[in-house]
């Protein structure tokens, strides 16, 4: 996946092609201090000083709009971390601030303002008002019923801001909130993860993971005195998951899952009957088709099942079962290698009738192509066989700076795939009539209904959008009906739009095509609506690139709400924040309120970094 919303791109966006273009004068340095421009003389210009029209690179003037401190990240916790591993922290500093012409802070932001006044145990996150990780429930319908949403879709057009909670010292907002009694838990890029109170958004603790922090957070009873202690479980952008006192923000334990340096947890861990179940994607390899002088490729994405008091690996599974294995060396004798990819962007749905845990896989890195890429994939709950497989787009290996055909490149696949992959997590649904059925939007712009009965056999596909390798689709919402889909399409003429279709048949119930731009004529502005979508009675949220959050009919997809979150707002907690770019994760809706980040700095993305609550007067 080009991560194309995000890493790949926040981090290809950050950096990597923005190393790309001419150097300009600095101020003066002391001796033996690296330079920004030497820096980027060495490491990048290779790919980006003159980056080709499709190469997707962003511009200089692209990256002027980030903060340096968000270069310095992408180099060491985001995706330009393993072209980062590779410099100082004073080269990082030095090219980050060649990139920006502003200084790094010297320290990190303290937040001393809107701390909660007093904090008391936090209550069962399994009673009251709630949306625990990425889905409301572990088979991820992002479908929130009227007794937790607490909203109906006649109250919807008088949603009003109620508070807003800065990030700190990050350009993008990208972990989906988790609202259980009371608390809300939320993460940022950095790594910082938050505990506030729901209601006011006043802050009770931070705790700082070893790198930065994406994911959907889980909470459930922990240990021995199940019912009194709580833990939140998450994972980070070095492949880490985690445990974390839910009332202290204090560790109960760190697991490192994978030591491949292109390694991330992107999708929500899922916690079911005291097993946690964690996906890794890889980001970074396939980036390097540019440079002859890595030895690509050898990631290959996997799923995990931790025991959730301890951490200890139950069992784990490669999406790709071939290791890796020398390939031909290149024209500057440097061994390449394959198969890689199939990493796994969203989190994994479980299925407990069945026995089985669902994921999807996104593109190859490297040739042999593999039959489990761009798939949904069926694993036995119990040991992680993969159970059946159903690919929609074979032979997709994809890398970035790698021509259509590559007969004599080994850095490349021999034919470039379209990079389609899936960056959804399957919704497993049940229509009116009772019948189960998976279903996941793909990048290439179809949405398919599985059969779990059937290995996975295809039901219906309909097609949503035109498709595009650069995007994502992050979700699908179900509410046993319907099934609804944001269009992302990013580099077709006409992104965004919202389909609704019939869940039982696979026809359209209604389509609203894209709307005006908020964000108007400014670089990067786009109607699409990649991001995960959501659904309570009656009406359908999806937040769009152009910085709007919208609210559609169920009935008939017309227009009940838009919020424009293109701007900068006054914070609860103090840090300076403003609206940007809505994309991968959705609204969260619970107890009255609706919660929304804005914010995905990238090359196709532009920077923001609030979380936004909404409520009723």
């Amino acid at each position: 996946m080009r991560f194309v919303p995000v890493d790949l791109i926040a981090g290809l966006s950050l950096l990597c092609v923005a190393f790309a273009l001419s150097a300009q004068a600095q101020a003066p340095v002391a001796p033996g201090e690296p330079t920004g421009a030497a820096v980027f003389e060495r490491e990048c210009a290779s790919c980006h000083a003159q980056p080709a029209a499709d190469s997707r690179a962003p511009s200089r003037e692209a990256l002027r709009q980030f903060v340096p401190d968000g270069i310095v990240n992408a180099l060491t916790n985001g995706s330009m971390r393993i072209q980062g591993e590779k410099l100082t922290e004073d080269e990082r500093r030095a090219v980050a601030e060649y990139l920006t012409d502003r200084s790094v802070a010297p320290a990190p932001t303290v937040i001393t303002i809107g701390r909660c006044a007093t904090s008391s145990r936090m209550g069962d996150p399994g009673k009251g008002a709630r949306w625990n990780g990425w889905g409301a429930g572990v088979a991820n319908a992002r479908y929130q019923p009227k007794d937790m949403g607490g909203l109906t879709s006649a109250e919807v057009p008088r949603l009003k801001l109620k508070w807003a909670f800065g990030l700190p010292d990050v350009v993008a907002a990208r972990a989906q909130p988790t609202v259980v009694a009371g608390r809300l838990f939320t993460a940022s890029e950095k790594g910082d993860v938050f505990a506030l109170d729901a209601k006011t958004g006043c802050l009770y603790w931070i705790f700082r993971a070893q790198s930065g922090v994406r994911t959907a957070i889980s909470v459930a009873p922990y240990g021995a005195t199940r019912g009194t202690h709580y833990a939140l479980y998450f994972g980070d952008s070095r492949a880490n998951a985690y445990a974390v006192d839910a009332d202290t923000g204090e560790q109960i334990w760190v697991r490192k899952l994978d030591d491949h340096p292109g390694a991330t947890t992107t999708g929500a861990p899922t916690l079911f009957e005291g097993r946690l179940y964690v996906p890794i994607a890889g980001i970074g390899e396939e980036g390097q088709g540019g440079r002859s002088n890595y030895q690509c490729c050898t990631f290959r994405g996997r799923v995990s099942a931790l025991d959730a008091t301890t951490g200890a690996v139950v069992w784990k599974t490669y999406t790709i079962a071939e290791e890796p294995k020398p390939r031909a060396k290149n024209k500057d004798g440097v061994q390449t290698w394959g198969p890689a990819g199939g990493g796994v962007w969203g989190a994994p749905t479980i299925d407990a009738r069945r026995g089985a845990v669902y994921v999807a896989t996104g593109n190859g890195y490297a040739d042999p192509p593999q039959r489990t890429t761009d798939a949904v994939l069926a694993l036995d709950i119990r040991t992680g066989r993969i159970k059946w497989v159903n690919q929609a787009t074979p032979n997709d290996v994809w890398m970035m700076g790698c021509k259509p055909e590559n007969p004599d490149n080994p850095n490349c696949p021999e034919k470039l795939g379209p990079d389609h992959d899936f960056s959804a997590s399957p919704v497993l649904a049940k229509t009116t009539t009772g019948r189960e059925l998976l279903v996941i939007p793909q990048k290439s712009g179809m949405a398919y209904a599985l059969d779990p009965d059937k290995d996975g056999a295809i039901v219906w596909q309909y097609r949503i959008g035109q498709g595009s390798g650069l995007g994502g689709q992050w979700g699908a919402a179900v509410d046993g009906q319907q099934a609804y889909f944001g269009v992302a399409d990013f580099l077709t003429p006409n992104p965004g739009g919202m389909q609704a279709v019939k869940l039982e048949t696979g026809e359209r119930a209604w389509f609203t095509p894209p709307q005006p731009k908020l964000c108007g004529t400014v670089q990067r502005c786009s109607a699409a609506q990649g991001g995960a979508v959501t659904v309570i009675p009656g009406a359908v949220f999806s937040a769009s690139a152009d910085g709007g959050i919208r609210a559609y009919s169920t009935k008939d997809g017309s227009i009940i709400w838009t919020f424009d979150t293109n701007r900068t707002f006054e914070t609860v907690n103090g840090v300076r924040a403003n609206g940007g770019t809505m994309d991968g994760p959705g609204p969260v809706v619970v107890g009255g309120m609706v919660y929304v980040n804005s914010g995905y700095g990238g090359f196709v993305a532009r920077p923001g970094n609030v979380l936004l609550a909404f409520g009723i007067d």
